[in-house]
């Protein structure tokens, strides 16, 4: 006895589809599961077995072999229980097959027969939708709403194998009614708003240019100058998600199980905020899965580097592509997977160990070769790839208490979009001057003669690299846009030369 149906397996942010075929023969009674799958998916057949027969099934007591195809194909996680267990019940006659045709089944089982939720259900709806065949995704409940999200695919849900195999029989309904009434969440806002932050007047100036161009930026200070506060406050100026970069931040975090069940596409730039001790692994992605690390999943958003030079040196080093690639490719020996990395990095650091290198109103009790080493941390080649270098200094009581003239995230939001849109127009597509590459700097870099001078001058002074000379030009062309300039004035390069501090 012969049954197939399918289902899916998501590898990275790729969906791949699974025919799931079931033969049922005479013999020792035995259940094997063949085609490169993962101890996830091996270890379904006691949930299969155990779900089958507390569903008011009887589990064949016969030989039984599962075969996901195609066998070259790794397949993992937990939503293969679905359509192994109706494969098995299709195979022993206990449900029509040609019931059966036209279903894409995923979902965990538990051992009563219930569904439980799995990750990369967007996923799988997408890939589904471009196949541009009529399949029917059927998914646990709380993965429902999340599916929904592709309006063209005809999507069902039902909480437990019975009500399922009913269901496609004819002999019952899905749930679709009960589990469409999901209440959907107000965003949350802006945590700190622009106008919370008192002086540091350049910093902002700084932090605004870097919002219109997608800069990354380093900030340095003394402790309790408001860098931390300043990067928070930076997510609020930025454009608000594109439809297209909401569903690519969604899909990325549901392939990682971290979606929530309310089926609302995430709304907000992600902010990831990791800690000095976090690992290479937890940082880039990898491991056994190839999961996405912190670097993907701040894609479309900001990651925050606080305290830049106490992060491992392997850590900061691996960085160095992704910034300069905005993707990041992780190779191991169970494959290789492209993880987007889209992101506005700001770093915070203080200028010597004590902090307080520099300060006009507290002494530096660190010798300078505490400096040295302290500074050291940080390579060359990692530092040239931010573009912005920002002193954040100690606020004065005066300028503590002055909240004068504070203008809120959504004024400094609306200046940044004007900005934005005036890049897509010059560079034809959704591109920051950031990303622009050597050709489009050079074509609408260009400086006047006296701008030409100015930058020979400081470049050679300097013995900057040929990747520094493009960043000040990007960020010059930024502070241009800002002036509503079409061209790059020499105060518009000497403001971008003077962010090239470390």
């Amino acid at each position: 006895m012969f049954a197939a149906v399918y289902g899916m397996t998501v590898l990275g942010l790729q969906a791949h589809l699974i025919r799931v075929e079931v033969d049922v023969a005479n013999g020792l009674p035995s259940f094997d599961i063949v085609g490169l799958a993962t101890t996830s998916v091996r270890e379904a057949r006691d949930r299969v077995r155990s779900a089958i027969r507390n569903s008011g099934y009887q589990f064949p007591l016969q030989r039984v072999t599962v075969n996901l195809a195609p066998a070259d194909l790794r397949k993992e996680g937990s939503g293969l229980d679905l359509p192994i267990a109706i494969g098995i019940l299709a195979a022993t006659g206990q449900c029509l097959s040609s019931s059966l045709e036209g279903y894409v089944f995923s979902g965990e089982l538990s051992l009563e027969g219930t569904l439980r939720p799995v990750p990369g259900i967007l996923t799988m709806a997408i890939s589904l939708e471009r196949e541009n065949q009529s399949f029917i995704l059927i998914v646990p409940p709380e993965n429902f709403a999340e599916a929904r999200l592709v309006a063209d695919l005809e999507t069902h849900s039902s909480a437990s194998l019975d009500q399922i195999i009913k269901a496609i029989s004819k002999m019952g309904d899905f749930e679709d009614a009960v589990l469409s009434r999901v209440t959907q969440p107000e965003l949350s806002g802006t945590k700190v708003d622009w106008s919370d932050i008192h002086g540091q007047q350049q910093a902002k100036r700084a932090l605004e240019i870097a919002a219109a161009g997608g800069h990354n930026v380093v900030l340095q200070g003394p402790p309790g100058s408001g860098k931390t506060l300043l990067a928070k406050a930076y997510s609020g100026i930025l454009p608000l998600l594109s439809d297209q970069e909401s569903i690519e931040v969604t899909q990325l975090y549901s392939v990682s199980g971290m979606l929530s069940c309310n089926g609302s596409l995430v709304q907000e730039r992600p902010f990831r905020n990791p800690h000095h001790t976090v690992t290479k692994v937890g940082m880039i992605g990898g491991g056994r899965n190839l999961r996405p690390g912190e670097l993907s999943f701040a894609n479309h958003g900001v990651l925050f580097l606080d305290e830049f030079p106490e992060f491992a040196r392997e850590v900061l080093e691996c960085l160095r592509q992704p910034l300069e690639d905005r993707e990041l490719t992780i190779t191991r020996q169970a494959g290789s997977i492209t993880y987007p990395a889209q992101v506005s990095v700001i770093a915070s650091m203080n200028p010597c160990p004590c902090g307080y290198y520099g300060d006009q109103g507290r002494v530096c009790s660190c010798t300078p070769m505490q400096i040295q080493n302290y500074r050291g941390r940080l390579s060359g080649p990692l530092l040239d790839r931010f573009d912005m270098h920002v002193e954040v200094p100690r606020l004065n009581y005066t300028e503590l208490k002055n909240n004068i003239d504070n203008e809120s995230s959504i004024v400094v939001r609306e200046r940044v979009m004007a900005v934005r849109q005036i890049q897509w127009v010059r560079l034809g597509s959704v591109k920051t001057n950031a990303e622009m590459t050597a050709k489009e700097t050079k074509e609408f870099g260009k400086l006047t003669p006296s701008g030409e001078s100015l930058l020979q001058k400081v470049f050679d002074s300097q013995h900057l690299s040929a990747r520094a000379h493009d960043r000040i030009l990007r960020v010059a062309r930024t502070i241009a846009d800002l002036g509503g300039s079409s061209n790059i004035l020499p105060e518009h390069l000497a403001e971008a030369i003077q962010f090239r501090s470390l």
